[in-house]
């Protein structure tokens, strides 16, 4: 089999996989990792904001749902937090107060026990800058400002999406493989 095939072949194997993976990589919004987990388990989540303004991000602040009981916060170098409760002193929410420059991320983790019931969790945040401009994550899937959202199943249940592409990756590439390594056809004359 001519070599130029199977580099074809390759070639068509990795941009398929770069074009699975290309939602993954143009989410740029306030994400909470992981984005899937199993019920009644102790999850560490992690809240990832990027700066996706010309201006510092000032303020960070999180809406826990109601299946979730928050029990511990990592602390975040140059970060101050407000764990927010209410009456019955059950953690609501955080507000995370310091400076991320433009073009920089920064991870809020902390430790949550997770529903006992299988469920979709939302986790409405809202972003502020040093201009006085305040995104809200809050809206549905799809949206220009969704909430992150982590499904909870049970531990069979509880399959991360970016598997599933992974998956699929990998069956387009041996499909796309055995189309370049079959025999081609003896030139007529």
């Amino acid at each position: 089999m001519p070599m130029a095939n199977i580099r074809r072949a390759l070639a068509a194997a990795a941009s398929l996989a770069a074009l699975l993976s290309l939602p993954t990589l143009l989410f740029g919004h306030a994400v909470v990792f992981p984005k899937a987990s199993t019920t009644g388990a102790y999850e560490k989540y992690v809240l990832r904001v990027p700066n996706e303004k010309q201006v510092a991000t000032t303020r960070v602040e999180i809406r826990f749902p109601a299946g979730v009981r928050v029990t511990a916060f990592a602390d975040v170098p140059g970060w101050q937090l407000e764990v927010l409760t209410d009456s019955a002193k059950r953690v609501t929410g955080a507000v995370w107060t310091g400076a991320l420059a433009p073009r920089r991320f920064v991870e809020f983790s902390f430790v949550a026990a997770n529903p006992r019931d299988a469920s979709s969790l939302a986790w409405p945040t809202f972003q502020t800058y040093a201009d006085g401009q305040r995104v809200e994550w809050t809206g549905p899937p799809g949206s220009k400002s969704p909430a992150s959202v982590t499904v909870i199943g049970t531990a069979t249940a509880a399959t991360p999406p970016a598997t599933y592409a992974s998956w699929a990756a990998l069956a387009m590439s041996l499909v796309a493989l055995g189309f370049a390594l079959r025999k081609n056809p003896a030139p007529q004359s």
